[in-house]
């Protein structure tokens, strides 16, 4: 990739330097310490700029706990990078405690209340003393399953940290922990806290949801209006970074971006990833301000004159940063949020026809109308000159040229614009889909259901179809076709043959009369499940949750999917082994 000339200098600071530096200092750098909400105090005051305020659902829960006047403790729990400082610092700014103060090293800190009660904050266990621990748990104790109303415990930490906490002074008291098994029963769902004890658990947030706000934040933060007369932008220059902001907040696509790009958060949640805040906020930054030939892949206000001298605007592409490619691999795979996008094969995976466009619509008559419709309408990052070049080259040029630096320029190039493809292409575009660009293409049928569950609705029957026809084919090893029954089939024995040809019994695809195949969304893990039960008033039908690797994976036309086994319990049937 060409670098930026060292004889292109930069021009005066620009007008939002100080808050670019500022949201720069959120990006997946080596030295990102603004991304842990202990440093976020001293770095505003140097930046003096104004935060990145979060309005988080959770936040209010608990400010209306307080509000209430409910006697108890609250524990804001979570996984690293949750949030859970940031929602302690602001419920002590709801209180009336100062910056300054909670600025201050000490690990314990109190506020009082209007109502006479005195709030204890613990943002970290791990700051405070044996003697500290011991206090605060005990307080925790008495303030929950005692008689103290005068003082009430706000304590940040993680899962394991709290209950290990817990055990470990039930051990030494001679006693299990009183606290411990309905605080964790709790974390896992399976049970509820004590009435006098809050529980938060910033882990369960929607990612969707976080993702938007997080999103929101950062294209609508109030220093962005100092750009209005950067003379980075004059004459009709594009500046990458207000570019890309203006592309966050949908200008050009109606919000179809950020759409499509909490879509993939969410069903990357539905597979089991757990993004948290910082790791948003890291996605966030990188997406603005990425660019490959940038120190440490993140641009300044100063790198600005010197990417547009050396004509490397589109290398800034917001669709690239949105999956790290502005970054060493390493860097990127080190950051879960960037491993968790990766999984997608977005810029990987295609299709004969988004190539095709891509690749011979600037010529070929049939297509050009398209091409100029879904490429070349944009010249930041679409069919921009150096992509046409590159084009160019790729079908014209010298053999040689093809076949060496020619042809990886290209494939760069091109897997750029299938990346953007997949954000940009309409909903309902005759002969393309974004969907079918990653390597889950179902995965829009799979939210639909999701949605449609939630809602109360009945799954279509096209996606129920689908469902039959794919586990049929999974546990017989067959390539059948039925789709309004579900069988049950085996080898005969136990040769552990891939193949099942005996049908041991069958049921209908939907439930009828207590037996069938009934799709639900699970309470807790908020995923489709699918039922089945093989006879009627069976009181444990077999479950299994509907992930999107398994829905993908229970696609009608794969062959295969992996060694899953499901257990259906009737006399005759314990096990079906998937081929």
């Amino acid at each position: 990739m060409t670098k930026i000339p060292d004889e292109a200098k930069a021009s005066s600071r620009g007008p939002s330097n100080a808050w670019i530096k500022f949201l720069r200092s959120y990006g997946p750098t080596p030295n990102n310490t603004t991304l842990f909400d202990e440093y976020v105090t001293g770095a505003l005051g140097k930046a003096k700029v104004a935060p990145i305020t979060l309005v988080s659902p959770e936040l209010g829960k608990i400010k209306a706990r307080l509000a209430s006047a409910a006697r108890g403790s609250i524990l804001i729990a979570g996984t690293a990078g949750d949030g859970k400082t940031y929602h302690c610092r602001s419920l002590w700014t709801e209180l009336g405690g100062s910056p300054q103060a909670w600025a201050e090293p000490t690990a314990v800190k109190e506020v009082a209340l209007n109502d006479g009660r005195v709030a204890t904050f613990i943002k970290d266990f791990s700051e405070l003393t044996p003697e500290q621990s011991d206090a605060a748990l005990a307080l925790l104790e008495e303030s929950v399953l005692g008689t103290e109303d005068a003082k009430f415990l706000v304590v940040a930490a993680n899962h394991g940290q709290i209950l290990e906490r817990l055990r470990d002074l039930g051990i030494r008291q001679g006693r299990a922990h009183p606290l411990r098994k309905p605080i964790q029963d709790a974390f896992l769902q399976a049970g509820v806290a004590p009435d006098r004890l809050a529980i938060f658990d910033l882990s369960r947030a929607t990612h969707r949801e976080t993702l938007g706000e997080v999103l929101s934040a950062v294209a609508n933060h109030p220093d962005w209006g100092n750009c209005g007369g950067c003379s980075r932008q004059e004459g009709g220059a594009v500046c990458p970074i207000y570019e890309n902001r203006n592309r966050l907040l949908g200008a050009n696509d109606q919000g179809r971006f950020s759409k499509r790009l909490g879509d993939v958060v969410e069903v990357a949640r539905l597979n089991g990833w757990h993004l948290p805040v910082r790791d948003m906020l890291a996605l966030a930054s990188n997406m603005v301000l990425g660019h490959p030939d940038a120190k440490e892949g993140l641009m300044t206000c100063s790198d600005v004159p010197k990417i547009q001298e050396a004509k490397l605007v589109e290398h800034a592409s917001l669709y690239d940063n949105a999956f790290g490619a502005n970054l060493p691999l390493r860097r990127a795979m080190s950051r879960p949020v960037f491993r968790a996008l990766a999984a997608f094969g977005i810029g990987s995976e295609t299709t004969n026809a988004a190539d095709g466009l891509m690749v011979y619509g600037a010529d070929d008559p049939q297509l050009t109308a398209t091409f100029d419709r879904l490429m070349r309408s944009d010249p930041v990052y679409g069919a921009t000159p150096g992509y046409l070049a590159s084009l160019d080259s790729y079908l014209e040029g010298e053999e040689s040229a093809r076949l060496d630096f020619g042809a990886a320029e290209f494939l760069a190039r091109l897997q750029t614009q299938r990346r953007r493809f997949f954000f940009t292409v309409p909903d309902g575009e005759p002969g393309y889909g974004h969907w079918p660009m990653t390597s889950f293409k179902f995965a829009g049928d799979y939210l639909s259901m999701v949605d449609a569950l939630a809602a109360g609705v009945a799954v279509t029957d096209g996606v129920r179809a689908r469902l039959v026809k794919g586990l049929n084919r999974v546990m017989t090893g067959l390539l059948i076709e039925n789709d309004d029954k579900l069988f049950v089939a085996s080898s005969g024995g136990f040769s552990q043959s891939r193949v099942s040809v005996l049908c041991d019994t069958e049921a209908p695809a939907k439930r009828q009369g207590g037996r069938g195949m009934r799709i639900r969304l699970d309470p807790l893990t908020a995923r489709p499940t699918i039922d089945v039960a093989l006879t009627q008033g069976e009181v444990h039908p077999a479950s299994f949750v509907l992930t999107p690797v398994r829905a993908h994976e229970t696609a009608p036309d794969k062959a295969a999917w992996g060694c899953a086994v499901w257990t259906l319990r009737t006399p005759s049937v314990r096990t079906i082994r998937c081929p």
